[in-house]
């Protein structure tokens, strides 16, 4: 059994100083059970003037005191909002003011979101999970955070991540002492680095969360956590204002309990920003509207290729036969996954390969992780403590678990520019791994391809010898294309969450929701984590 955490006393200090950590009497709390509560369960119940925002916002805050340092001990949150009744006070006001005319309000109003610890955020604290950047407050919202809190969201806390993105196996950092834990065995692994977003929104912490996503963060947490997260088209969601891993491969986005409440964040937060260069490829392209994918018939005559590159060979690359570490329960859920696909309609093509002979050599020392970092550090001026690689390595304040990770990228030279002959072939590398996704598509006609996000069971926590089993580092990542996990089932008698991957063309992120919304609703495989249930006292949702 895992140890009990044990929590500094200064972690409660601030936990209590930050407002979260105890209830506000009882006239200011409500019944209105926020366990796997949707968006659309918050405004039917808010606009029938049976909750609160603050009555709403004072549940999660409750949740998060009573699972997240205690009991459970999930450990998911890195800090709380001070402001964040305030701010629903001030949003109740503004319903109040709407009166019956509640089509003024955002498309997010009241939701209180989980926020990676990557992301600025005005008035609390980014770290990247790393104590090197302790104190670091931007002085302006990532633009993913504006927009959400511009359609009335709330970001209630800041959540706990794998210091600077590194890892996609656990999340650990120097800023929160211990794990992240999984809420649906807390023996376990949340993988990385979204782990602390992902336990949260698992745990009902919050109604929608925010992560990254370099070559696995929002898909493989979200799998091992029974959640919907999107990661998509490299360009069409900006990166502005969050800590870079790599700027090749980083992309932000949603991860939520449902395929519904996902794609009304996505719809948000999509768009071109002037902030990230990446975003001049969304340039004149119409944003479709997100919301019109949600056909329960999605999946009807949709031909779906089988990609076992992905999950066979480990890292889908020249062909490379199947290493066999693929959990036999996987594999038996992922069988039973593309049985359903059939009786939902689909048409499955096994396998459907993807031709990677012909592509040209990759352009070495393009940015890296020295470059991306040292460039953004050196933006922040003196609001960073820090502002190199080398000063990070120098401070000493990181976690033993990356301190060699950490040296070996500052002992190295800095990459070259986005204008260099290394970048320019590395671009063309990946604009040919596209292309060679795409022919595979067309000459099979297929509308996406699916495995399994993940072939292993979440790991016991501290395991790093098991096999892992992420698959979402090649394909998504080098392509630019985006890709989408959803709950499929669970395996080890029910208990350890299992999720699947919906990969497809570029610019088509309606379709795959299309089919990830059909697969949802034919299925209902998300269940809620039994270590944090309702508390006493809330009656059901409202449905």
């Amino acid at each position: 059994m895992r140890k009990a955490l044990v929590v500094p006393s200064f972690v409660l200090v601030l936990a209590g100083a930050l407002g979260g950590f105890t209830a506000l009497p009882s006239a200011q709390t409500s019944s209105f059970n926020v366990v796997e509560t949707t968006i659309a369960d918050i405004h039917t119940a808010m606009f029938a003037h049976r909750l609160t925002c603050h009555q709403l916002v004072q549940a999660y805050l409750d949740r998060i005191a009573a699972y997240d340092k205690q009991g459970p001990a999930i450990n998911a949150i890195v800090q709380l909002n001070p402001n964040a009744l305030a701010e629903a006070d001030a949003l109740d006001q503004k319903q109040t003011q709407a009166g019956a005319n509640t089509a003024q309000l955002g498309s997010l109003h009241c939701i209180p979101a989980i926020v990676k610890d990557n992301f600025e955020t005005i008035g609390l604290q980014s770290a990247d999970g790393s104590a090197s950047l302790k104190g670091f407050v931007s002085n302006k919202d990532a633009f993913l955070v504006k927009r959400i809190k511009d359609a009335g969201a709330i970001v209630l806390a800041k959540s706990n991540m794998a210091e600077f993105a590194f890892s996609p196996y656990e999340t650990i950092n120097s800023i929160l002492p211990g794990y992240t834990f999984n809420p649906y065995d807390v023996n376990r692994v949340t993988a990385g680095s979204s782990g602390g977003t992902a336990a949260a929104v698992a745990a009902s912490f919050g109604a929608i969360g925010l992560g990254s996503d370099t070559g696995n963060s929002i898909r493989g947490p979200s799998s091992h956590q029974a959640l919907v997260g999107i990661r998509s088209t490299m360009g069409l969601t900006s990166r502005a204002g969050v800590i870079p891993l790599s700027f090749l491969a980083d992309v932000a986005g949603p991860m939520c309990r449902t395929v519904t409440d996902a794609v009304k964040v996505f719809q948000v937060i999509v768009g071109e920003d002037p902030a990230d260069p990446a975003t001049a490829r969304s340039h004149g392209r119409p944003i479709p509207n997100y919301l019109d994918s949600l056909k329960k018939d999605g999946l009807k005559g949709a031909r779906i290729g089988v990609l076992h590159q992905a999950y066979e060979g480990r890292g889908g690359r020249g062909g490379q036969p199947a290493t066999n570490t693929n959990d036999p329960e996987v594999m038996q859920i992922f069988a039973h996954a593309l049985e359903e696909l059939k009786a939902a309609g689909a048409e499955i093509v096994d396998p459907a390969a993807v031709d990677q002979s012909g592509l040209p050599p990759r352009g070495r020392n393009c940015r890296g992780f020295k470059y991306d970092i040292n460039e953004y550090l050196a933006a922040q001026g003196d609001r960073v403590p820090v502002h190199s690689l080398t000063e990070i390595v120098a401070s000493g304040k990181f976690h033993s678990s990356i301190a060699d990770q950490l040296r070996r990228n500052e002992q190295q030279p800095a990459g070259e520019g986005p204008d260099s002959e290394a970048c320019k072939g590395e671009m063309a590398y990946r604009e040919a791994f596209g292309a060679a996704v795409t022919k595979t598509m067309d000459d099979l006609k297929l509308a996406a391809f699916v495995y399994p996000t993940w072939s292993n069971v979440p790991r016991l926590i501290g395991d790093l010898q098991s096999p892992a089993g992420d698959n979402s580092q090649v394909f998504s990542p080098t392509s630019g294309f985006p890709a989408m996990t959803v709950p499929m089932g669970f395996t080890r008698n029910g208990t350890l969450p299992a999720g699947m991957t919906f990969f497809g063309r570029a610019w088509d992120e309606a379709t795959l929701i299309k089919l990830a919304y059909a697969y949802e609703q034919a299925t209902h495989h998300r269940k809620p984590p039994p270590t944090t249930p309702a508390l006493g006292g809330q009656k059901s949702a409202g449905r």
